[in-house]
């Protein structure tokens, strides 16, 4: 087997030609580092346990292996069975890994099928999906414990290899008792891969329920991306003002490129999303309430670049990750289980969000874990990015908690995150217009909101699904930034007028002005040729007298 070294491409690895292509289709041209050192191991068949940071490549470092490892089975028996399981601690996680081997499998057309568990339908679908006999399952614990008890699924003599993804999150989502119940039903010898960006005290343990002779691949790289790739701005708020400056940097395009903004709960998610809908600035959601097929649609439509802005909330893991351990292997609470399925919604973990350029802590994330994943989503490969982050008086401890293990990870005794400059005295009339929208957001407000988010979401999760089926293009006409209207919205809020501009960022404006104007002026001249209406000011219907440029 030969070893690519650095700067080498993936037919190093001796892969089958199909593979490659997908591998080329995807526009990778060489292996990430953990992809470079756990690719061997892999292919030869080894246990390896890969600790490696967020955004490293993890995902297809061990799918690219399973691919190539199935294909070279297929070659040795005709007979079609379940050789590879997959597992991660939450559906989206569960939707991402399925979308990545499709990806890879692409080419290889029926040969290979992949069946994704996670999902909450019933047992007949489940029963039909796995009697295809898939090569490779995705699920998580819980799901694939159920399919394995009734016999839906049998791989007691078919089973080659078993991944577990973001294992040191397994025991904390609840799945102990799932994992132990799993492994019952797998055969003595296999193949047995963990993925972890941590090697935590639960991973370890985990080590030696999994594990047998294992390759340990502790990367040498930092948690996060370091130097100029991934730079960390703060700046001291209170309430209201952190409202007012995201307000500003967001409208005069201060923050350029895919954003992700974090808060600490659902309810400061609707909040956010409807102060900055009066000024006429689009977002989008994603929380645990919203149904699993629509959080990975608009991740998806993220990626693809059909909005530029996502308002997460990462409540309960950013507050307490102990919240959701179990105590015991006793059935647990209602609570408990809200608690569970909350937090394995958290995007703060294993979401692939692609080329972000900025990551906005609007609530400072109160422990070091949380800040290392939030930050994770930016600066991702060789992309850079940078975070802003938010911090409050009762923050500044978190602060410097952070800023410890920063000067850590730089080798600087020195180091601080960058103040972000924000001259209040230039934008007063930003914050004046900030202030009153803030107010505006009433409880009642978020809970209409909530609900009427829902309620869209869910019709059309469910009852468009079979159309969006049968018709995958108008799939992409679905958006997830629509404003909800709660909140009574002032036109007159979504222009800056010249006079609100600070005069170092005129020039700026003015470019962005000239290129909305000139954008105006061509809409309206095609108008008028397409328009038997002789009324200049009146085209298609429109007054243009009326239009604002």
């Amino acid at each position: 087997m030969a070893v690519p070294g650095p700067g080498l491409n993936f037919h190093e690895f001796e892969l089958d030609d199909r593979l490659l292509r997908d591998i080329a289709r995807l526009g990778w041209i060489s292996p990430t580092l953990v992809q470079e050192k756990a690719i061997p191991f892999l292919l030869e068949g080894k246990d390896v346990l890969i600790r490696a940071r967020t955004g490293s490549g993890k995902t297809a470092a061990f799918a690219i292996p399973i691919i190539q490892n199935v294909l070279r089975y297929k070659t040795e028996t005709a007979v079609r069975e379940t050789t590879v399981i997959v597992m991660a601690p939450s559906q989206d996680l569960c939707h991402q890994i399925a979308k990545v081997f499709a990806s890879l499998t692409y080419s290889c057309g029926p040969v290979i099928r992949v069946a994704d568990l996670s999902s909450k339908e019933d047992k007949a679908t489940h029963r039909h999906m796995l009697g295809e006999r898939p090569d490779i399952v995705v699920s998580t614990p819980g799901r694939l414990r159920s399919v394995l008890v009734d016999g839906t699924l049998n791989v007691r003599e078919s089973l080659r290899c078993v991944t577990i993804d973001e294992a040191d999150l397994m025991f904390t989502f609840g799945f102990k008792k799932d994992l132990k119940d799993v492994l019952r039903h797998f055969p003595p010898v296999h193949q047995s891969v963990l993925c972890s960006a941590t090697l935590e005290e639960d991973v370890l343990k985990m080590k030696q329920m999994v594990l047998r002779s294992p390759v340990i691949l502790k990367l040498e790289e930092p948690q996060l991306a370091i130097g100029t790739q991934l730079t960390h701005y703060q700046i001291e708020a209170e309430e209201v003002d952190k409202a007012a400056i995201l307000y500003t940097v967001l409208k005069l395009k201060l923050i350029q490129g895919k954003c992700i903004i974090f808060v600490k709960s659902v309810d400061r998610c609707y909040r956010l999303k409807l102060f900055l809908e009066q000024f006429g600035i689009r977002s989008c959601i994603l929380n645990s309430e919203l149904p699993i097929k629509i959080r990975c649609h608009t991740v998806n439509q993220f990626n693809q670049g059909v909005y530029d802005t996502i308002i997460a909330s990462d409540e309960l893991m950013a507050e307490n990750p102990a919240l959701v351990k179990k105590k015991s292997d006793k059935k647990p609470s209602t609570k408990q289980l809200l608690q569970q399925t909350e937090a394995e919604s958290s995007v703060s973990r294993g979401i692939d969000f692609q080329c972000v350029s900025c990551v906005v802590n609007f609530d400072f994330p109160s422990d070091l874990n949380s800040y290392i994943h939030r930050a994770g989503r930016t600066a991702r490969g060789k992309n850079n990015g940078s975070v802003l982050s938010f911090v409050g008086i009762d923050e500044l401890e978190s602060k410097r908690n952070v800023e410890e293990f920063l000067q850590t990870l730089s080798s600087d005794a020195e180091f601080t995150m960058k103040e972000f400059n924000f001259n209040f005295d230039e934008v007063e009339a930003f914050r004046y217009r900030a202030k009153d929208a803030w107010r505006a957001i009433t409880k009642i407000c978020i809970r209409e909101a909530r609900i009427k988010e829902l309620k869209t979401e869910m019709f059309n999760s469910e009852k468009l699904k079979s159309f969006f089926e049968e018709n995958p293009r108008d799939l992409m006409t679905l958006r997830h930034d629509r404003p909800l209207h709660t909140v009574h919205v002032q036109d007159h809020l979504g222009d800056v007028p010249e006079y609100l501009v600070p005069a170092a960022l005129k020039p700026m404006v003015d470019v962005m002005n000239a290129k909305r104007k000139k954008t105006f002026t061509q809409r309206y001249i095609a108008a008028k040729k397409r328009s038997k209406i002789d009324n200049p000011l009146l085209v298609d219907g429109i007054d243009y007298t009326k239009k604002k440029w």
